[in-house]
């Protein structure tokens, strides 16, 4: 039996955009099928919201051309304009029409009769919870409320792709995740392809199927969330997503001396300069050897004493940072609950070995 294939609902290819002689994007390419949340993921001035730009039609690409469902929407001289791509927006300024109630901005833009109109705006508003609100004006909603608003009149017209620009930014952090959840779930509902552009890790890692790191013009490492924090592809790439530890040394053998022990670093040569990074959760405190001195049998290496500079409870856990005696260097550890050495307690650490990255110096 032939199985059908079906393109993407969203392909980007070889994207290139500059502006006075800048790179704002260099060979951007990715795609996206139906019903899934696909994340940039960058700094600002990395070129996220320029690539949602050309997308929606609103800038044009020096390079590269858009595809929906197979067919073109642009290239360097062919283009469909912005109203018939069958592309919804929803950025951080949701911007509902004052002087329309809640009904008619949702209905903004929605063909068919009166009836048909009441009937769709009535759906989706009673999906993101406001059906109670249906005939009020935008000033007598909260924040939280306008931005459902918002998703509502996105989703009305059935928009085969819906683009995200910071669009829960501007909620507090309690607000931004409900909304967030309620707007993934109505999203999957839809079979709504969605490219949602932010500058917060946690953010998209809560939202996303997929995530696009972007820096300086470029994808640097796409895939799963648990894919890009757990297996970096750079330093930089492991301190987007967290704080970091990094100790610092040279390859000799194919291993490289730590005051942990020694790590294995393959296939580099000797005298390469490496960093070791390590995140704050996995700096172990040995708490059972707490003034006794190190055990060479150590699961986890080598420990390495450091003594207490400073302790602070974070809410669910607390962070210690310790001057470490090797080299005078300041790390951090996380300790879930109330941990509060105090300052000048010196303390044993170690290392998980299987959560550390190893990567050439830059």
């Amino acid at each position: 039996m032939t199985q059908t294939h079906v393109p993407p609902r969203l392909q980007v290819e070889g994207l290139m955009r500059s502006f006075g002689g800048r790179q704002v994007l260099d060979d951007v390419s990715f795609s996206i099928p139906a019903g899934q949340v696909t994340c940039l993921l960058g700094p600002s001035g990395c070129g996220k919201s320029t690539t949602l730009r050309i997308i929606a039609g609103v800038d044009m690409q020096d390079r590269g051309r858009i595809l929906v469902d197979g067919a073109l929407v642009c290239d360097t001289v062919f283009r469909v304009p912005p109203e018939r791509r069958a592309i919804g927006l929803m950025f951080q300024d949701f911007a509902l029409f004052p002087h329309l109630s809640v009904a008619e901005n949702v209905a903004f833009g929605l063909a068919g009769s009166k009836a048909e109109k009441r009937a769709r705006v009535s759906e989706l508003l009673d999906r993101v919870h406001l059906a109670r609100h249906i005939d009020s004006m935008p000033h007598a909603l909260s924040g939280g409320e306008q931005q459902r608003v918002a998703l509502a009149r996105a989703l009305a017209p059935r928009p085969r792709i819906l683009l995200m620009d910071e669009p829960f930014s501007g909620l507090d952090e309690r607000l931004r995740d409900d909304i967030r959840d309620e707007t993934l779930a109505l999203l999957k509902e839809e079979g709504t392809a969605v490219l949602l552009v932010t500058h917060e890790p946690h953010e998209a890692m809560r939202m996303a199927d997929e995530i696009l790191l972007m820096r300086d013009g470029r994808i640097v490492q796409r895939g799963a969330p648990y894919n890009l924090y757990n297996a970096p592809v750079d330093r930089k790439a492991a301190a987007f997503f967290s704080d970091i530890n990094v100790l610092t040394g040279r390859v000799q053998g194919a291993l490289t001396p730590t005051p942990f022990g020694d790590f294995l670093t393959p296939g580099l040569a000797d005298g390469t300069a490496v960093d070791i990074v390590i995140r704050p959760q996995h700096l172990k405190i040995d708490f059972d050897r707490a003034g006794r001195g190190p055990n060479p049998t150590a699961q986890d290496g080598t420990p390495a004493r450091g003594v207490v500079e400073r302790a602070r409870f974070m809410g669910r856990e607390s962070l210690v940072e310790f001057r470490m005696e090797f080299d005078g260097s300041l790390l951090r550890a996380t300790v879930p609950n109330v941990f509060l050495p105090k300052p000048g307690t010196p303390m044993w650490l170690m290392i998980r070995r299987d959560r550390c990255f190893v990567f050439p110096s830059v």
